[in-house]
């Protein structure tokens, strides 16, 4: 295996920190793992320690090097480096220690603030120029909410001693030995502070969240030179060469090259990316308007839906109400029922995403009865996944200019069978499961082989995907559209209830 190159892409989640060893074909080797804990020191709130992330990075990336190449990790050609986005941290820069928690990108503490900065006029500004949305997801409030609430933290920052990152930037600040400070475009473009179509951190948008630009951090393209590691972290250098964010990487292990390829992926949360090519647009529907991918200098856009709960509505089915052990048990339940009996679950755990943006609401189970059972209710679970993605789907089209004739989905819920079934048929059209489901990693190996020359670009990279499963449509034309008014009809219950009822989302595509 030495004499062999091999690229090791870091992808570093939600829930998990994990290394996954490819071969220059782009087959799996090996797979390292370690489980991540979320925090919730108050209500909305959520962090993570992001010492707890670089140990775990370290270690999972030494055992996978041990066990595979050896100590001296001769084979390795490069590090790709993917990432949970929107997570936030700030750190010193002569010592790497965090000043606060790393705020998670699910946390709604600032979600008054954004909706302030929304009552003020500003969004239509910072959308032309982001493609993002007012939303706590984002960064910049939570750079703020630190630079003003840990003590002493704002004057540092100004006198340029704290940095801040991304945890991709994060990370590799740190396997460089503390000697890169630079992250990607497509996690510079989650913060609300990076111009994407000037492609630049905005002068403007630092001013309106108070931030200073002496914390920020060099943007580069996706495949590019993002320095070395440490050597005395694994033996010796190993350059790093791609960088990416989780649903940007997707896209790029999903081989969706074109504009009009669409890629959705089901993990913690879903989101669904459509390439719309070099030019950008901005959505008329509240989605997201997102680099793709920069190489070369040349950027292509893509046109986003985030749904912030998928996965993990079945993790909580599974640990917190303790419906099953496993969470493969979930499909054979979901299976024992004919049907979800007018059960509908929606998961707005950390409030609803696209296309409603509403931090404020929360989940909501309806249609219950005496005869409900827990199958009933994890079949609704699931069965979400495909409402929810729906919700997305004509919208994306309209925005992104194309119609996609399938949708090539990865995640960890994509091994759940019922699911991808129900997807297929609430979206109408085929549903495609690649052999190797974990696109995001194999989008940043990707991107890090392109950096060293492994791949003459990435159009050669196309011949390695391959299908596994296909789902085609089975549903009635007419069962579609009564299930689906049943969620909808849900959703405006839930709105109702938390405030403000939200415009339905645009359902005009001619296969609904």
């Amino acid at each position: 295996m030495n004499d062999q190159p091999t690229i090791l892409a870091i992808d570093q989640g939600t829930t998990s920190t994990r290394t996954i060893l490819f071969s220059a074909e782009l087959k799996i080797l090996a797979v390292q793992q370690k489980e991540l804990k979320l925090h919730y020191p108050r209500k909305g709130w959520v962090e993570q320690n992001p010492e707890t992330i670089w140990q775990d990075t370290l270690e999972v990336c030494r055992a996978i090097l041990e066990r595979t190449a050896g100590r001296r990790a001769e084979a390795v050609t490069a590090i790709g480096i993917t990432n949970q986005r929107e997570t936030t941290i700030l750190w010193d820069r002569k010592t790497g220690k965090p000043v606060y928690p790393a705020i998670v990108w699910q946390d709604r503490r600032t979600g008054t603030v954004c909706e302030r900065l929304r009552a003020q006029g500003f969004e239509p500004m910072v959308t032309a120029r982001t493609g993002l949305l007012f939303d706590p997801y984002f960064s910049a409030t939570k750079i703020a909410w630190i630079l003003d609430n840990v003590e002493g933290v704002r004057a540092r920052a100004v006198r340029g001693e704290l940095a801040f990152g991304t945890i991709d930037c994060y990370l590799l600040w740190h396997l460089t030995g503390g000697r890169v400070h630079a992250t990607d475009v497509t996690n510079a473009a989650r913060t609300l502070l990076f111009n994407i179509v000037e492609q630049q951190w905005d002068a403007d948008l630092l001013a309106l969240f108070d931030i200073p630009a002496a914390i920020l951090p060099e943007v580069r393209d996706n495949a590019a030179g993002f320095g070395v590691t440490d050597p005395a972290l694994f033996g010796r250098e190993i350059p790093v060469g791609g960088m990416a964010g989780d649903q940007h990487a997707a896209l790029i292990g999903q081989r969706c090259f074109r504009p009009g390829m669409v890629k959705s992926t089901y993990g913690t949360g879903c989101f669904a990316l459509m390439n719309i090519g070099p030019d950008f647009r901005l959505s008329q529907h509240r989605l997201l308007t997102t680099p793709a991918y920069r190489l070369n200098g040349r950027m292509v856009y893509a046109v986003e839906g985030s749904i912030f709960v998928a996965g993990a509505a079945i993790q909580w089915l599974r640990d917190g109400l303790e419906f099953f052990q496993d969470a493969a048990a979930s499909e054979a339940l979901a299976r024992s029922v004919p049907d979800s009996n007018e059960v509908y679950f929606v998961p707005a755990f950390t409030g609803l995403g696209a296309p409603y943006w509403r931090p404020d609401v929360r989940g909501m189970i309806s249609g219950l009865s005496r005869d409900t059972t827990r199958a009933h209710i994890i079949r609704a679970a699931l069965e979400a996944q495909g409402y929810q993605t729906l919700d997305l789907m004509a919208a994306i089209e309209e925005d992104g200019g194309y119609q996609a004739d399938v949708v090539r989905v990865d995640g960890g819920l994509v091994a759940n069978g019922f699911m991808c079934q129900f997807l297929a048929d609430m979206l109408n059209r085929p549903v495609e499961v690649p052999k190797v489901t974990e696109a995001t990693a194999l989008g940043a190996a990707i991107l890090a082989g392109l950096a060293v020359g492994l791949f003459a670009g990435l159009e050669a990279t196309e011949r390695y995907w391959q299908r596994d499963i296909i789902y085609t449509p089975v549903m009635t034309e007419a069962e579609r559209k009564r299930l689906y008014a049943g969620w909808k009809t849900a959703v405006q219950s839930l709105l109702h209830a938390s405030g403000n009822a939200a415009a339905e989302p645009a359902v005009s595509d001619s296969r609904q």
